[in-house]
C-alpha cells in the first residue's frame, strides 16, 4: 500500500470541497488589541484587525494577566513537573481551582489542560461512576462533549433536537425510571450564537430525576454579575450539578475546567483518565487565570461594553443588508452558504482590506450554512465596524453572494 498516497487523497478531498484549511501567521501586538501583523509566506509583512479571535474580552492583554503571569515564571520557572498525581500539583493550581469554586458557587472545580479534554474526560468519566447511565445531549452540542458521550457506546445516549425541550421530555419519558440520567447541553452555542433554555432544562431535570452537565465555554467572564455565565445571569447556577468552562476564551488564557459538589469532583478527579495521565499546565498560565477570573468578577463594566459592541455590529451589519444569522448573544454570524466564496470572501477580506476572520466550513457547521464568524470585542471600535461593514458590501457584490439567505449565487 502506498501511505503517503493515502494521505494525499484524504487532503484532496478536503480542497476539492473547498473546505481546506490555511492558518495565517499572526503575531498579537501587546497592548493593542485587536490589532496584529500577518506575516504572508514570502515574508512580507502587514497590519491586520482580528475579528474572530475568542479572546473575547482582550484579557489576554490585560496588564494584570501578564504580570500574573510573569511573576510566576520568576517564581516558579516554566513548567509544572508533570502531572497533578506525580508533580504537578503546584499552589498556582490550588489557588485556580479555589478561585472557580467560587465563581460558580460550588464546593470545588477541578482543573484541565483545555475545555476539549475537561468535556471528554469528565462526560466519559461518568459512565464509570453511575453503571447503566444514559446521557441526554443536544444535537448541537460540541464536538468535545460528543466524543467523551461516544463513549458510553450507541445504547448509553439519547440526542434531543437543538433546544427542544418538548423532545428531550418526550427522550426522557421513555427512557427506564430507574436509569441514572445526565442532561448534556450548552449555555451559549458559539456557531449560531443562540442560548439554551436554562430554567426549563432545569425544570425537566428535577421532573424527572436527571442530573444536569452544563458547558459554559463561550459564557464564562462574559454574562452575569460577574461573570460565571449564562446560570448566574438566569438564577439557576445553583441547580446546576456540573459546571464545564474554559480559561481560554474570555479568561485570555488556555485550559479547561469542572466546577461542582466535592464529591463529584473528587470522584472524577479520581477516575478520569484525561486528568490522570496529562501534565499539568504551566503554573503561569494558572496565576494569569486567577488575575483574570479576579478582574472580571469586579468589572461588569467589561461585559456591559461587550454586549453594546455586538448589537452595534450587528446593526451595521444588518443596515448593510448583510445575512446576519439571528443571534442573541456576543456571536455575529454571517450566512454565505457555500464552502469556497466562504474562503473566498475570507481571503480577499485579509489581502486587500486588513480585516482576518476565518470562513467557519463543515464539519464545523453543516454543509450550505457556511459562513464567517465575527466575534466583536470592547476594543473594536466604530471605524473598524465601518471598515468592516464596507468590506463585505463590496465583497457580496464582488463574490456574486446573493443578498437573501447568503446563498451562493
Amino acid at each position: 500500500m502506498d501511505y503517503k498516497d493515502a494521505f494525499r487523497s484524504a487532503l484532496e478531498r478536503v480542497r476539492s470541497e473547498g473546505r481546506y484549511r490555511v492558518f495565517a501567521d499572526l503575531k498579537r501586538h501587546r497592548g493593542q488589541f485587536p490589532r496584529a501583523t500577518w506575516t504572508q509566506t514570502d515574508g512580507t509583512q502587514g497590519d491586520v484587525t482580528v475579528w474572530c479571535s475568542n479572546d473575547y474580552l482582550g484579557q489576554g492583554q490585560n496588564p494584570l494577566v501578564l504580570d500574573a503571569m510573569h511573576k510566576a515564571i520568576n517564581e516558579a520557572g516554566a513548567g509544572s513537573g508533570g502531572t497533578r498525581n506525580i508533580s504537578g500539583t503546584t499552589h498556582y493550581h490550588v489557588e485556580l481551582e479555589l478561585e472557580l469554586a467560587d465563581l460558580h458557587g460550588k464546593e470545588a472545580a477541578l482543573l484541565f489542560t483545555s475545555g476539549y479534554v475537561s468535556n471528554e474526560a469528565s462526560l466519559s468519566t461518568l459512565y464509570k461512576i453511575l453503571p447503566g447511565l444514559i446521557i441526554f445531549s443536544d444535537e448541537l452540542n460540541h464536538n468535545s462533549m460528543i466524543s467523551g458521550i461516544r463513549a458510553g457506546g450507541r445504547d448509553s445516549r439519547r440526542v434531543f433536537r437543538h433546544n427542544d425541550l418538548e423532545h428531550l421530555e418526550q427522550l426522557l419519558i421513555e427512557a427506564p425510571a430507574d436509569a441514572p440520567k445526565v442532561i448534556a447541553f450548552e449555555s451559549v452555542y458559539s456557531m449560531d450564537g443562540d442560548i439554551a433554555d436554562l430554567p426549563g432544562t432545569v425544570a425537566l431535570a428535577k421532573k424527572y430525576g436527571a442530573m444536569t452537565y452544563l458547558d459554559e465555554v463561550h459564557a464564562v467572564g462574559m454574562y452575569g454579575p460577574r461573570g460565571a455565565g449564562v446560570a448566574e445571569r438566569d438564577g439557576v447556577m445553583d441547580q446546576i450539578d456540573i459546571v464545564e468552562g474554559t480559561l481560554g476564551k474570555a479568561f485570555g488564557v488556555m485550559g479547561g475546567y469542572i466546577a461542582a459538589d466535592a464529591v463529584i469532583v473528587d470522584a472524577i478527579r479520581s477516575y478520569a483518565d484525561g486528568f490522570i495521565f496529562t501534565t499539568s499546565i504551566p503554573p503561569a498560565l494558572a496565576a494569569g487565570a486567577v488575575a483574570s477570573i479576579r478582574y472580571l468578577k469586579d468589572h461588569n463594566e467589561v461585559r456591559e461594553a461587550h454586549q453594546e459592541r455586538a448589537a452595534t455590529l450587528k446593526a451595521r451589519l444588518k443596515k448593510a443588508g448583510l445575512p446576519v444569522m439571528p443571534s442573541v448573544s456576543h456571536i455575529v454570524p454571517v450566512l454565505v452558504g457555500d464552502a469556497v466564496h466562504c474562503k473566498m470572501i475570507s481571503d480577499i477580506l485579509l489581502a486587500d482590506y486588513g480585516i482576518y476572520v476565518q470562513p467557519i466550513n463543515y464539519p464545523t457547521v453543516p454543509r450550505g450554512t457556511e459562513r464567517l464568524r465575527f466575534t466583536p470585542s470592547p476594543a473594536h471600535t466604530d471605524d473598524m465596524m465601518e471598515h468592516l461593514a464596507e468590506a463585505l458590501e463590496k465583497l457580496w457584490v464582488h463574490c456574486n453572494i446573493a443578498r437573501v439567505g447568503g446563498v451562493a449565487a
